[in-house]
Order: structure tokens, then C-alpha cells, then sequence
């Protein structure tokens, strides 16, 4: 199965807020790289299409560790939270997060590609990528509280900022955090 093939039945299993999220999915897809931009700029999936793959990744991770580990989960909000946990990395509507970045004149010279395939994109104000993940969601699409503390700290232990909610964390919140590590640190090796 191909990962557009992948993404699409992600979405179909949206069923109560499939209206509202199917149009925020058109806006995301049409209107910002979230098809196209990297995971990241020098690690993992760091290439086009890497940010999508990584959300399918970790979708698709989530619903197993739910199906396992707290059926009670719906389905709905694992694929909600899986495919925006990382939304901010798209950036802004026709203005990316992470644009290519440029050989140095050595590296040229040589033939060889830039070392660190893409940079943040300075004409973007700062905002962690979960925050700007919230911005962009809005209120486009009405989450539940697990599922905004899902996507605001969902790099758990990775993140100073995130020690605030330690050990107060959601079911969803510690499922979201493992599939996106075991996807980043093992799938995607």
C-alpha cells in the first residue's frame, strides 16, 4: 500500500467529526507542505514527503498500542492526534516551516549536496511546532483535553517545557508519546 493510500484510510476513520475534519484536512493539504515538507531537517525521514510519512507512521503505531493497551480510545481521536500531533512542521498557509537549504561554495564545487538538507525558515515567527500545530487547527476542528495535551506534549521527555505535565499525563497522551518515539527512533531508522 502506498503511504497516500495509507494516509486516505487513516481518514476514514474519522467517522463523528468527519465533516469538520475531512474540510480542515483539504485546507492542510491545499493550502501548506504537509504533503511535502521533511520530519525534520537533519534527522529522521529528512527528505519531501517525510513529514507525511511520519504521521501515517505514527498513526498507524498508535492504533495498535491502543488496540492493546486502552481499547477504550476511539479510534477517532488516535488518527486526530497521529496526523496533527506534527502539524506545525508544515508551517504557516504558502509559507513553510523547513525550506532546502543551499549548498556551501565548497560543497558545489565538489558536486555535493548541503550536509543539512533543509533549515527553519526565518521568515516564520517562532512557535514550537505543537503550538503551532494548535494555531493552526483552531477551531477548525473541536478537540477533546486529552487530545490537545496529546498534541502539546506529545515529545514527553524530550522537551524541558514538558515536565510541567509529568506524571498527570492522559492514556492518550503516553500512547501518542510512544508511538511517535518508536516510529521516529525504529520505523524510520
Amino acid at each position: 500500500m502506498t503511504i497516500f493510500e495509507r494516509y486516505e484510510n487513516l481518514k476514514s476513520k474519522v467517522e463523528k467529526r468527519r465533516e469538520e475534519f475531512l474540510k480542515f484536512m483539504e485546507f492542510v493539504e491545499k493550502k501548506t507542505e504537509y504533503l511535502t515538507a521533511p520530519a525534520s531537517t537533519k534527522f529522521h525521514l529528512c527528505k519531501e514527503g517525510g513529514l507525511l510519512e511520519h504521521s501515517v507512521n505514527v498513526s498507524e503505531t498508535l492504533l495498535k498500542i491502543k488496540n492493546s493497551l486502552a481499547p477504550e480510545i476511539s479510534d477517532e481521536s488516535c488518527v486526530i492526534v497521529g496526523l496533527l500531533h506534527d502539524l506545525g512542521k508544515a508551517g504557516m498557509p504558502n509559507n513553510p516551516q523547513y525550506i532546502k537549504n543551499e549548498p556551501t561554495p565548497k560543497q558545489k564545487q565538489w558536486g555535493y549536496p548541503a550536509s543539512i538538507p533543509y533549515k527553519f525558515n526565518t521568515n516564520l515567527i517562532y512557535l514550537s511546532v505543537p503550538i503551532r500545530s494548535l494555531y493552526l487547527i483552531g477551531d477548525k476542528i473541536s478537540l477533546t483535553e486529552a487530545e490537545v495535551q496529546a498534541i502539546i506534549y506529545h515529545d514527553g521527555q524530550y522537551v524541558d517545557d514538558n515536565k510541567s505535565v509529568a506524571t498527570r499525563e492522559e492514556k492518550l497522551t503516553l500512547l501518542l508519546q510512544y508511538a511517535d518515539s518508536w516510529s521516529t527512533f525504529v520505523l524510520e531508522k
